[in-house]
Parts: structure tokens; C-alpha cells; sequence
């Protein structure tokens, strides 16, 4: 039989893949051209498919749970379209272009190059799945990438059904733009619901400028007047505020601890657990939810609420598409690297921009409630002079915050802001000491008053104040009521009117005349309001409402001495304390007389030598007394022959001491030396002197 001729083998697929078997016949001319083209199609679909499981689905999802960070890079509905465009296409096209322009090389070198890349986008895939099931990491987990990777391409290069699931899933990066765009917390700031949006972005309305002020250890009664108004001839700067703005007489803060009191207020929730005040324990308050569209400038004292991030970096950020493509670059690099990010990427939006990575993490998470218990004796007028300089016009809605320890114990200043000193381990229980506490409040919160009204002065000046959400408050009061001193249940159940009612002004945009609401406010009520009027909504729940709901109908407060464990209380706006009437001797210009007795002075020296214009003055006198003057005594003390104050005699405290008076006229002082008299108080009102020493 004469020799046939041979059958030509089939030519390689186009697709890379290993076929069985024959091929029917020999194609026409433009059937493999077709072929050939379906083949780089098909080639793109499984790079796509790839490259939406590698680059596209990580990247939008970490962008589409965090808001801010378009929003903190002020980045509009057009720009956030552009990014989504790039990072769901430009991938795409770029490395089908490279693909692509392998064929110039040859079929092999095609199909190499194919395999190439489909191992790469495998190895990168591989990585952010072993990352996240595996606590292998470095190069051990890229070593097993790449053996997985491996592995695949051989599997996928044997069995065409690899490619055809591919190519099905070339639908992904048009899936996770979609949920994306409609699904996502992000997605409101491109395609803005009916509705008002999503939680913790801008709603429609304005945004104006926020001042909060909030004062610590303040009970209202302190500022109350006969009359149940404040006292505007002490307070005059209270007054004013009250004057033009909302005062809400009726308010009670939830805890007499800051650590529980000041995380309510600015979460909107009730104490359930004895977290530290940091925001790594709430992470939901005041500075997240305005962060992402208000610029924040901070001041607090004991907790630490507002990330590092939004607080401790300054207002000016980078926008435009430059800094979104660069920063999400980055993102993508730690999404993708085998090792750990020191800042979780799912993370690295929410709180803080890749600029400032690592900045909250960097900080040890504290466990103790009390864990800036060290600043309770930091320079208050100081960063009081720091809030001040901050409160300027801003091109951004800014929110502008200060936590002031002030009336706070220690009580060191009186009402002309000038200080004294006093022993640490003054007592403030017991007949003579309680009041004595209560006076040196008292004398503490005038110059609060005159820290308010330079507030008040300053928002003026800069033309803020028109504008401006101003609300001013305290997070707790304290007790004075002799037995019942201070803030724990003893007091809370003695003196509730004390250490649970506080004053809460609130100053909306527009305000010019001051009204009275004596609705049921609670501390929790305060976030929910704040972020009502500057068109916040939260992203989270919260035990509070704003006050432009309806007011609670129920009366009944609740107030916590340990969290989770709220305590009921009753009662309505407080009465307030009537005032000691001043002892007749006062201001009376003392008799010069010889001495009748004698008394120790603990810092008699002081009087030798003042200088007014160090801040400082003597204004604080204490000491010892014979065992033989009979306690409840009325004791005169006079400076420059002018009588100061007259107090009690008491019984030796621990210190030794059987007196302690303050004389908060500094008007009495001069510079130089300085005359310092006591006088025992007869029953007819004689004067008996007494020798110093």
C-alpha cells in the first residue's frame, strides 16, 4: 500500500490549556485568526477575574467601610467615581496591554507570559488568604504562597475547567463596584440616600462651627441665685451666657466619675463597663463621628477620647486625586504584603490616613480608668489660653473642645484669677472645714466665670460667636452638705441636688435671646443634640435623644456610682443654697490693743514679703490654737487692719490645725510687708488680739 501522507498534528490551543484527543480538521484561514482573538479574550477574563480578587474586592472593601477617608481628604462624589474607575480598571487594561504585547514575541512566549501573571495575581491572592487563616507570616508565607500559586497553574494548565471558572468570575470587579457604590457605608457620600444617609456622615443642613465647653465638678446650686436664677452679681459672665442662650435648668450628668461621667457625654451612652476614657474602649463619640467633616482642635484633661489622628495632627490635609491614588497605593501594598501591617488595613481609614499610620497604635491601650490622673494638677488657665488662640474662622467646619478642671479641686485660685497655696492634706469634712470647702469653690468658680466671659469676649472678637454651636457645662457637681462631702453614694443620696444637677447652656446658631427649657435632660442627651444641629448623623445607637425631640416624659433620672449599675433619682431643677450671711466685723478696721492670747500661723512668713504681681498671694491662713479657747470660738482675721473674714474655731485636725480661713478680697494686699491679724471674738463683739507666731 502505497504511503499516505501524515496528518498534521493540531497546533497548541491559543488558550494555553492542554487538549486531548485530535483536532477535526484543518481550520480555514480566518477561523484561527478568530480563534486566536477569542483566546486573548479569554485571557483577559481570567486576568480580570484575578486581578478583582487580588486589587479590586480588597482595596473597595477596606474604601467602602471607611468614610473618612474621603471625607478627611475632602474628596467630592467625582473624585471618589474617578478612584473606583482606576482601581476597578486601569489594572486591567494595564496588564492585558503587557500581556498583550508579549504576542509580539511568539505563541510560547505568549503563553509563558500568560502563566506568568496568572501566577503572580495567584501569589499575591495566596498571601491575603494565608494572612487571614494562617498565622504563618514573612517569608514563610511567601514561600507558601508561591507553592500554592504553583501548584494552581499546573492544575489550571492541565484542566480547562480552571479557566472557564475564571472567566465566569471576570464579573467580580463589576459585582464589588456595585456593592460598593450601593451598598457600602461609603456609598452614601457618592449616591446621597432620600433618607439623609448613613451614619456618621453629613446630612443635609449646615454645619457651624462647634464650641464645647465643659467644666468639671460644678453643681448648679453654686451658681444659683435667691431666686432660682444665677447670681449675676457674683457670676456676671454666667449670667451673660444665660442671657443668649438656651439654658436647660433641668440637667443632670450621669456619673459623679469623670472616667464614666465624660465618656456619656460624648458617646451618648450610659456607663456599662469600667473602661479607661480612651478611645480605644469608645470608639464611637464626639471626635469620630465629626471628624471625617469637621476639623478638630481638642483640649482634654483626664481621658483621651479623640484618636491621635484626629486630634494631634494639624487641620491642613491633602485632597485631590493625587493623594487618593498615592494612599490607596499604599493600602493596597499592606493589603497585599506577607507580613503585618502595623496598623490593620481594615482599620487604616476609620480612625486615622496612611500619613498618620501607626500614630493611635502607637499608644499603650490603658486598663485603669485613672490612667491621666496625673494631670489633675496640670496648668489649667494654661490651656485654657491655648483653647482661646484656637478659636479663630475656619474656610472648614471646625469643632473646638475643652475638658477644664476647673472648679475642680484643688482649689488654688480666687476670683481675680491670682493663686495661694494650700496644705494637700486639708480636710474637708467636719464643722468649720466643710464650709471653709465650699467657700474656696466658690471663690474657684468666680474665676471660672471670668475664664467664661474671656470665652465669650474672644468668640465675639473672631466673629464666631454669631455662627457658632456653643454649649457650655459641667460633667458632674459635688456635695458641700456636711456628712455627705464629695461625689460617691453617700452623697448621691444625700445631696443628689448637689452632685447630679449641673448647668448646661446651649447656644444655637442665630441665638440672641436666652430661654428657659426645664425638660428632663440627662448627660446622654448632649451628643445626640450636638450633632443633630450640625447635620451629623451617628453610626451608632445611643441612650440619649436630642433635644429637638419631643422632652421625656417620665421624670425619674438615673445616675451611675459604678457602671452598669444606674441608681434612680428624683427630683426637679434644685433650689438653690441660701447664702451665709456675711459676720457684721467684716471690713471693719481693726483697734490697735494690746494682746490677750497667742496662735501659731502656718505660713506667717508669706506676709513679710508679697508681691502682687507674682499671681500670688497668702490668701489662705491657717494654724493652731491653746487647747484652752473653746471650740465654735469666732475667730477674726484681718490684713492691714482690716477685717477679712471671721471663722470658727475647730477641733485639731490631723495637721494640728484649729483654724483655716480665706480671704478672697486680694484688694486687702499690698506689696511689701504686710500686717496679718487674729482676734478671739467675744459674745459682745470685743476683739482680743492674739500674738503670731
Amino acid at each position: 500500500m502505497a504511503d499516505q501522507p501524515a496528518t498534521p498534528e493540531p497546533a497548541p490551543p491559543e488558550d494555553g490549556g492542554t487538549h486531548v484527543g485530535r483536532s477535526a480538521g484543518p481550520a480555514a484561514p480566518d477561523g484561527g485568526s478568530r480563534r486566536g482573538w477569542r483566546a486573548e479574550g479569554g485571557r483577559l477574563l481570567e486576568i480580570t477575574a484575578l486581578l478583582g480578587l487580588a486589587v479590586t474586592q480588597p482595596l473597595l472593601d477596606v474604601l467602602g467601610r471607611s468614610p473618612d477617608f474621603f471625607l478627611f481628604h475632602r474628596a467630592g462624589r467625582g473624585e471618589i467615581l474617578q478612584l473606583v474607575a482606576l482601581v476597578a480598571i486601569v489594572p486591567t487594561v494595564a496588564v492585558g496591554l503587557v500581556a498583550a504585547a508579549s504576542r509580539l514575541a511568539g505563541r510560547t512566549a505568549r503563553k509563558l507570559t500568560h502563566a506568568l501573571l496568572v501566577g503572580l495575581l495567584l501569589t499575591a491572592l495566596a498571601v491575603q488568604v494565608g494572612r487571614h487563616t494562617t498565622p504563618v507570616r514573612g517569608l514563610p508565607l511567601l514561600v507558601l504562597a508561591v507553592v500554592v500559586a504553583a501548584a494552581v497553574v499546573a492544575a489550571y494548565r492541565r484542566w480547562r475547567a480552571l479557566g472557564r471558572v475564571l472567566r465566569v468570575a471576570a464579573v467580580g470587579p463589576a459585582v464589588f463596584v456595585v456593592l460598593f457604590l450601593v451598598a457600602s457605608p461609603t456609598s452614601t457620600v457618592v449616591l446621597p440616600r432620600g433618607d439623609g444617609g448613613a451614619a456618621g456622615l453629613a446630612r443635609a443642613g449646615g454645619h457651624p462651627p462647634v464650641v464645647l465647653l465643659v467644666l468639671d465638678e460644678l453643681p448648679l446650686v453654686s451658681l444659683l441665685a435667691p431666686n432660682g436664677r444665677i447670681d449675676a452679681a457674683r457670676f456676671p459672665h454666667f449670667a451673660e451666657l444665660a442671657a443668649g442662650s438656651t439654658w436647660y435648668r433641668n440637667a443632670t450628668g450621669v456619673s459623679g466619675w469623670t472616667p464614666y461621667a465624660l465618656p456619656a457625654m460624648l458617646t451618648g451612652r450610659y456607663p456599662a463597663t469600667g473602661a479607661a476614657p480612651h478611645y480605644s474602649q469608645h470608639p464611637d463619640n464626639l471626635f469620630t463621628a465629626f471628624g471625617g467633616l469637621y476639623d478638630i482642635r481638642a483640649e482634654e484633661s483626664i481621658t483621651r477620647l479623640c484618636p491621635p489622628s484626629r486630634c494631634d495632627t494639624p487641620p491642613d490635609r491633602e485632597q485631590g486625586m493625587g493623594v487618593l491614588v498615592r494612599e490607596s497605593t499604599k493600602l493596597l501594598a499592606r493589603l497585599s504584603a506577607p507580613a503585618d501591617s502595623r496598623v490593620d488595613p481594615a482599620d487604616s481609614y476609620r480612625e486615622r490616613t496612611a500619613a498618620e499610620a501607626g500614630i493611635d497604635a502607637a499608644e499603650p491601650i490603658p486598663d485603669d480608668p485613672k490612667f491621666r490622673w496625673d494631670r489633675l494638677n496640670a496648668n489649667q488657665p494654661a490651656r485654657f489660653s491655648s483653647f482661646l488662640a484656637g478659636l479663630r474662622p475656619s474656610d472648614r467646619p471646625t469643632l473646638h473642645f475643652l475638658h477644664l478642671l476647673m472648679p475642680h479641686s484643688p482649689w488654688a485660685y480666687l476670683p481675680s484669677g491670682v493663686r495661694y497655696e494650700a496644705p494637700e492634706d486639708f480636710p474637708n469634712e467636719g464643722e468649720g472645714w466643710v464650709e471653709l470647702a465650699r467657700e474656696r469653690h466658690l471663690a474657684q468658680l468666680g474665676y471660672t466665670d471670668r475664664l467664661i466671659g474671656e470665652t465669650l469676649r474672644t468668640l465675639r472678637a473672631t466673629g464666631l460667636y454669631d455662627d457658632a454651636l456653643l454649649a457650655v457645662t459641667a460633667d458632674h457637681g459635688v456635695s458641700f452638705t456636711k456628712g455627705a462631702q464629695g461625689r460617691g453614694m453617700g452623697a448621691i443620696e444625700a445631696a443628689a441636688d448637689e452632685v447630679a444637677w449641673v448647668p448646661l447652656f446651649v447656644k444655637y446658631p442665630g441665638q440672641r435671646t436666652g430661654r428657659l427649657d426645664d425638660r428632663n435632660w440627662q448627660h446622654v442627651d448632649l451628643l445626640p443634640t450636638l450633632a443633630d444641629e450640625a447635620a451629623i448623623r451617628l453610626p451608632w445607637s445611643v441612650d440619649g435623644q436630642s433635644a429637638r425631640e419631643a422632652p421625656r416624659a417620665e421624670a425619674g433620672k438615673v445616675f451611675y456610682d459604678r457602671p452598669a449599675q444606674p441608681t434612680p433619682i428624683n427630683g426637679g431643677v434644685p433650689a438653690a443654697i441660701p447664702p451665709a450671711a456675711p459676720h457684721p466685723l467684716v471690713g471693719t478696721t481693726v483697734p490697735d490693743q494690746p494682746v490677750a492670747g497667742s496662735a501659731r500661723v502656718g505660713n506667717l512668713a508669706a506676709f513679710r514679703e508679697v508681691d502682687p504681681d507674682r499671681g500670688s498671694l497668702p490668701a489662705l491662713v491657717w494654724g493652731d490654737l491653746p487647747d484652752d479657747i473653746p471650740d465654735g470660738t469666732p475667730l477674726a482675721v484681718a490684713v492691714n487692719d482690716r477685717v477679712a473674714v471671721v471663722v470658727p474655731v475647730v477641733p485639731r485636725d490631723e495637721g494640728g490645725r484649729r483654724f483655716a480661713a480665706l480671704i478672697a478680697d486680694d484688694r486687702l494686699f499690698r506689696s511689701g510687708v504686710n500686717r496679718l491679724g487674729l482676734f478671739l471674738v467675744s459674745a459682745d463683739g470685743t476683739l482680743n488680739r492674739l500674738a503670731l507666731s
